[in-house]
């Protein structure tokens, strides 16, 4: 049996996923897997996306796309055993949450711009929190359904775009680094007290600070540290290279002598 014996590619997976998961002749390890136990799996599979796109090659990005998309397939499978949901379900309600957010694509509204698209989308999602918690004796606060398990800079960011659609917010950046400098002050401060505790959190407050500052110059933190971090292996490597030649390591050199290749690494096209 191969996918020339189904209709598309889609049924294909499902009918592995299936097999897989069958009660009898399955896989005892996938047998064995909850959507608790799969999620870390998911996690990971969402960041080999992204390192695909970063380099860029096609067919890295089409296996890690697969690999995701056999993720949702596998929560998919679990929900119909259990009763509670499958893979259509699925689909049509992401399909159905598209059309209803775009009424300029599926209706008779007109946007011309990708910012006003934005902000239509924005209202539109606080609009369906507010019904989901039209049921409840509380009424949808401002930042009701950003995931606690996001990346801490991801979440960050999300916090501070939920406060400021509510007028929480500073009118331009110059405030911001004005808070960045007050937080490494008092990170200066609880560093000379020896206070652990303390410099933890001033150490979070000036990094919430900063994702601050990205928000506000409209980069995206957290892809500008993922660049900052390969732009800093790249030169390490080639610091170590460097080294290499001449039979060493880097424990062997000094602060000042791998300072100097560090600058000399930044010259270098392409790090």
């Amino acid at each position: 049996m191969n996918v020339n014996d189904f209709n598309s590619g889609i049924e294909w997976l499902l009918h592995v996923m299936a097999r897989l998961r069958d009660p009898d002749s399955g896989c005892p390890w996938d047998l064995e897997q909850t959507f608790r136990t799969i999620a870390p799996y998911t996690i990971e599979e969402a960041y080999e996306v992204a390192d695909a796109i970063e380099s860029e090659d096609p067919a890295a990005i089409r296996e890690e796309v697969g690999d995701l998309l056999l993720q949702v397939v596998y929560y998919a499978q679990m929900g119909r055993e259990r009763g509670e949901f499958d893979f259509d379900s699925v689909a049509n309600a992401i399909a159905d949450k598209m059309v209803s957010r775009h009424p300029h694509v599926f209706g008779d509204q007109t946007v011309t711009t990708a910012s006003e698209m934005n902000q239509r989308w924005e209202a539109q999602k606080e609009l369906e929190r507010n019904g989901k918690a039209a049921g409840s004796r509380d009424a949808a606060g401002a930042l009701d359904g950003i995931a606690r398990n996001l990346p801490a800079v991801t979440r960050a960011l999300k916090l501070q775009r939920r406060a400021a659609r509510v007028g929480f917010d500073w009118p331009s950046a110059a405030p911001v680094f004005d808070k960045i400098t007050e937080e490494i002050d008092e990170a200066r401060r609880a560093l000379a007290d020896g206070d652990t505790r303390a410099v933890q959190e001033e150490i979070g407050d000036l990094l919430f600070a900063v994702v601050n500052l990205a928000r506000k110059a409209e980069i995206d933190p957290e892809q500008a540290l993922r660049t900052s971090n390969r732009k800093f292996e790249v030169r390490f490597r080639q610091m170590e290279a460097w080294l290499a030649e001449a039979d060493r390591h880097p424990r062997d050199a000094t602060l000042d002598e791998l300072e100097t290749l560090w600058q000399r690494a930044k010259t270098v096209a392409g790090t």
